[in-house]
């Protein structure tokens, strides 16, 4: 697929790696749909920058763990005739969850933003695809997915069932719409993580050391081009999962 011209929804664009994305696509000539939900001085930012390279960027608003803000988003979409040509499932939340002090609460919070949000925003946004004949879904998993770690329980078994919807999604879309996902490993630290924990993270992986935003936004971008992958998960994580 070549990308001057189309349509990319990001969800979670304002900032981070989604912001990378963004401005990835922009650089290759989309058009970006930005989406962000409480990060708005940071997603007016964005769209200045994505308009600094001579692409366009439109901004919508959306809590995504509420049903209504998605049909909301994706109406407001149709009415402004920005049919998506690529959907990059970026947002997502983050925290740790010890034993001790996880509850039902955080799960739930943790698949509604990072399961259950990519699934309907997927869902209907595919079946335009289908109408109009093609386009790609690409989700931003993790590599817990396959390998959790400690004390972040709903948050590893949220991008799991990413990875797995991620699959179906593939197999019931084919072979209309493509649809992957990139698995992202150590990419950007916490704000409360020092020093000598960062440098005992880059230790763990194969490359001894971080990832970059940038890393993620190419393979993104790969997979977006590509018009011959389907239902794989790309892991960008310097090795440490065969570590």
């Amino acid at each position: 697929m070549n990308l001057t011209g189309k349509n990319v929804l990001i969800t979670g664009g304002a900032k981070r790696a989604g912001r990378v994305i963004a401005l990835k696509f922009a650089a290759k000539g989309a058009h970006v749909l930005l989406h962000y939900n409480r990060s708005e001085k940071e997603a007016s930012e964005t769209a200045s920058e994505i308009k600094a390279l001579k692409a366009k960027a439109t901004l919508f608003q959306a809590d995504l763990t509420k049903s209504g803000d998605i049909q909301k988003m994706l109406a407001e979409i149709q009415k402004q005739s920005l049919p998506v040509d690529i959907l990059v499932n970026s947002a997502s939340i983050y925290y740790k969850t010890p034993k001790e002090s996880v509850s039902e609460k955080d799960f739930d919070q943790f698949i509604d933003a990072n399961l259950k949000a990519p699934f309907l925003l997927s869902l209907e946004i595919g079946k335009n695809m289908l109408k109009k004949g093609g386009g790609k879904i690409i989700n931003i998993a993790d590599w817990s997915g396959f390998r959790p770690y400690k004390d972040f329980m709903p948050y590893c078994t949220s991008k799991g069932g990413l990875i797995t919807l991620t699959k179906a999604l593939a197999r019931d879309f084919a072979p209309t719409i493509q649809v992957n996902a990139v698995a992202p490993g150590p990419i950007l630290a916490p704000p409360d993580m020092n020093d000598e924990e960062k440098a005992a993270i880059a230790r763990t992986t194969a490359l001894n050391k971080w990832g970059q935003p940038e890393d993620i936004a190419s393979a993104v971008t790969f997979l977006a081009e590509n018009d011959f992958i389907n239902g794989i998960v790309l892991v960008v994580d310097g090795g440490r999962s065969i570590v």
